[in-house]
C-alpha cells in the first residue's frame, strides 16, 4: 500500500492565487496537521504516514506544492518559500477553514517556518527535519558555526549547480521522461539522501513518476535557482529566531544536509525539543523510519487529554 498512488482519494483546490493545489485530507474533524513535501518529493512521501496519523486523531492535510505531482504550474512563474507558503495558507485556512493547525516539514521545509512567520498563530506546534534553519549568519558565526548549511563546495551540491545555475541547459538535457526519471531515482539511491535500501524499486518507481513531467521537474528547480539570482516572489521570512514550539529531528545517514544543522537548530528555535538525532537514517525520515517519526508526531503535536 506504502506505493500505491490510488491509496487516498486526492482533491483540488482552486485558489485565489491562481494555483490548483491537489491534495490529500484525511481524518476530518481531527486536529489539522499538515504535512509539507520537499524535493525530489511530492505529497507521495508521506503515504506511510497519512494513515496512521488519522487514526491516531489528526486531520491529515498533505497538499502537493505548487509545481509539483498534481498540483498545477504557477501562472505567476514564482516557485519559492513565500510563493509556496501563501499557497498553503490559503488552502488550510481559506478553503478548508483552519484557524490553527500543526505542521511537519522536512527539505522544503523552509515554507513551515515562513507560514508561522508569515501568519502569527496559524502554527500551534511544529516538526521541523533535514532542511535548511533559518538565515542567522550572525548568531552561527558568533558560536563558531558555519553562517550557511549548504554550499556549493559541498560533496553533494553538483546537483544545485546544475539545478539551480541554468536549469533551462540541465533541463534539455534530460530529453525524455525515461531520463528524468534517472536523475530523480538517484536521489533516492546512490546519491547518499537516504540511508542504505531505505527504497525498494518500486518505491523508487512510485516516487519518480510525477517528475517524469518534464514542466513540473522543471518547475521544481525553483527554490534553487533563487541562489543564482532568479527573483522571489518576495522575499521569505526566514531571518529571525522561531518561536513556534518545535520537534527538531535529524536522520544523521543524509549526505546533503551536514550534522551541523543540529546545532544551528538549537539556537535557531526559542522553543526547540531536541534535536534529536535518528541514527541510520537519511533525508526522507518520514518514510525511512515511518513508525517512529509517527509516534513521534503523536506525542508531540497531539494535544494531551
Amino acid at each position: 500500500m506504502s506505493s500505491d498512488p490510488n491509496a487516498f482519494s486526492v482533491h483540488t483546490a482552486d485558489l485565489a492565487t491562481g494555483v490548483t493545489l491537489a491534495y490529500v485530507r484525511e481524518g476530518v474533524g481531527g486536529v489539522p496537521l499538515v504535512l509539507l513535501h520537499g524535493y525530489p518529493e511530492t505529497k507521495r512521501i508521506w503515504w506511510r504516514n497519512i494513515a496512521p496519523l488519522a487514526a491516531a486523531g489528526f486531520e491529515v492535510i498533505v497538499p502537493d506544492l505548487r509545481g509539483y505531482g498534481d498540483s498545477s504550474l504557477a501562472p505567476d512563474g514564482f516557485y519559492d518559500p513565500a510563493a509556496y507558503a501563501r499557497d498553503t495558507y490559503a488552502l488550510v485556512h481559506d478553503v478548508l477553514g483552519h484557524e490553527r493547525i500543526t505542521a511537519a516539514a522536512g527539505d522544503v521545509g523552509v515554507v513551515m517556518l515562513d507560514m508561522a512567520a508569515r501568519y502569527p498563530g496559524l502554527i500551534t506546534r511544529q516538526c521541523f527535519f533535514n532542511s535548511v534553519p533559518p538565515a542567522l549568519p550572525e548568531l552561527y558565526t558568533a558560536a563558531g558555526l558555519p553562517a550557511s548549511l549548504l554550499t556549493d563546495d559541498h560533496p553533494t551540491a553538483d546537483y544545485r549547480i546544475l539545478q539551480g545555475r541554468d536549469g533551462d541547459a540541465f533541463a534539455a538535457e534530460l530529453a525524455t521522461q525515461a531520463l528524468r526519471r534517472q536523475w530523480i531515482a538517484g536521489m533516492y539511491g546512490p546519491r547518499l539522501w537516504a540511508s542504505a535500501g531505505a527504497f525498494t524499486a518500486d518505491d523508487v518507481d512510485f516516487h519518480t513518476e510525477p517528475f517524469g513531467d518534464a514542466q513540473k521537474l522543471r518547475a521544481s528547480w525553483g527554490p534553487y535557482e533563487l541562489a543564482y539570482g532568479k527573483p522571489m516572489s518576495e522575499l521569505p521570512m526566514l531571518f529571525s529566531v522561531v518561536e513556534v514550539p518545535t520537534l527538531v529531528l535529524y536522520g544523521n545517514a543524509d549526505h546533503v544536509v551536514p550534522d551541523t544543522f543540529v546545532e544551528q537548530c538549537e539556537l535557531a528555535f526559542a522553543r526547540v525539543t531536541g534535536p534529536f538525532v535518528v541514527p541510520r537514517t537519511g533525508h526522507f525520515l518520514q518514510w525511512e523510519r515511518a513508525e517512529l517519526f509517527n509516534a513521534a508526531l503523536v506525542e508531540y503535536l497531539l494535544p494531551r487529554q
